[in-house]
């Protein structure tokens, strides 16, 4: 196998892995706050926004030690011991209690630091400059496609369910933290690059890389502010909203699972548009949502929005928030691998660093504010974001010149 044959299938392994693992996470992730929400009516009392709370806050601390250690362990051994972590978490919920519930939580934190850094690491040393762009593109293209199965199994499986049972928590939990494992026993099969044009080996601008990268993390940071929030309410909050609102009938839980299928083809088609299509959701969103959607009690909301509550529009708007998700988040892999390529595991450090703070502070407050409030500061950190993250870009090009960052 040639090396850049070597470097492509440990690209599409990575991706592979990370499918594998966040079909798991991030069905959980989905359905956590709903799941919990039934759990509160028995002797259980806890609360997903809480744990996911905890889990970037954690997160963000955890992010100023993990460049450390990739680099004594490596990046492969990282990846492999944070998946076992990820199991944890998810296994925690065949059988919760709030002790184990919040201590996962703490242990996931650190073990998503380590797991990203690691992440943007690897992908670094299996490009280079021409290859960044399509590595980040098959990686995140592979990775959002882990929000389809198991939010499809979600669908059909809770299809008329009001409540959760206990039976139906247990057969989703346990096929999840499976196929976690599946995809933390396949970070094995990554092998070493050969040694060669790694992205940021060449020796030429080297005055002006050194330049845009000093004055690029400052504008970097608002740009992942901006980003993080918008992930929380995708990734937790939006998914309840949906299985809260009782004029949805029956299929207010299942649709969660169909919610997230939406959100991943959002993600995986295309990778242009941007804050445009989140603005366009966020106000269908505030038109069809009732304000109390997020903190609806278990037994949901009969509160009324704008205009006649639709599940179609709900799930519409699931397509548009993975969409504008998919944008910015590509751009930001690629841009990042190509700024800091020579130490890209500090760089993605503090890009996670930022963006699991913003993420902390977003799903606390998402347990006092009403949906209107979410989606204000949503719009007003998405505007501020999108021009910080033009700046840099063009910064980058400037940079580039000859290279092909420009087709990223």
């Amino acid at each position: 196998m040639s090396p850049e044959s070597k470097k492509l299938f440990n690209i599409i392994i990575l991706g592979i892995a990370f499918m594998f693992m966040f079909t798991a996470f991030q069905t959980c992730g989905n359905v956590a706050q709903t799941v919990i929400r039934s759990l509160n009516c028995t002797d259980f009392h806890g609360s997903g926004y809480t744990s996911l709370a905890i889990i970037y806050g954690v997160f963000s601390a955890s992010n100023l030690i993990t460049p450390s250690v990739v680099a004594i362990v490596g990046p492969q051994l990282s990846m492999f011991a944070s998946g076992l972590f990820y199991s944890m978490y998810i296994a925690v919920f065949i059988q919760p209690f709030p002790w184990s519930f919040y201590t996962a939580s703490v242990f996931i934190g650190i073990a998503a630091a380590v797991l990203w850094t690691a992440q943007g690491n690897c992908l670094t040393i299996n490009s280079d400059e021409h290859t960044i762009g399509r590595n980040s593109g098959i990686f995140w293209a592979l990775l959002q496609s882990s929000l389809f199965f198991g939010n499809l199994y979600i669908y059909f499986a809770w299809q008329g369910k009001t409540q959760i049972s206990e039976s139906d928590r247990r057969t989703v939990f346990i096929a999840l933290t499976v196929i976690s494992l599946v995809g933390t026993v396949l970070f094995f099969l990554i092998r070493k690059p050969d040694s060669g044009n790694v992205l940021g080996e060449d020796e030429s601008s080297d005055d002006q890389d050194l330049e845009v990268n000093e004055s690029a993390p400052n504008t970097m940071t608002k740009a992942v502010d901006a980003f993080s929030l918008e992930l929380t309410f995708i990734s937790g909050v939006y998914g309840t909203c949906i299985g809260a609102v009782n004029k949805f009938g029956t299929d207010e839980k299942s649709l969660i699972g169909l919610s997230g299928i939406f959100i991943g083809i959002g993600e995986i088609l295309v990778v242009l548009l941007g804050i445009l299509v989140h603005f366009v959701a966020f106000y269908l969103i505030f038109l069809n949502m009732p304000g109390d959607a997020p903190i609806a009690p278990v037994g949901g909301t009969d509160s009324s929005a704008y205009i006649k509550s639709s599940k179609e529009v709900a799930i519409f708007c699931s397509f548009l928030l993975g969409l504008g998700d998919s944008c910015f988040n590509t751009q930001l892999l690629s841009i990042l691998g190509f700024l800091y390529s020579e130490d890209s595991a500090p760089a993605f450090a503090v890009f996670k660093f930022v963006q699991s703070i913003c993420a902390a502070v977003a799903f606390f407050y998402s347990n006092y504010l009403l949906l209107h409030w979410q989606l204000l500061v949503m719009v007003i950190f998405g505007f501020l974001g999108t021009i910080s993250f033009f700046a840099v870009e063009w910064a980058a090009a400037i940079v580039a010149q000859g290279s092909d960052y420009r087709s990223i």
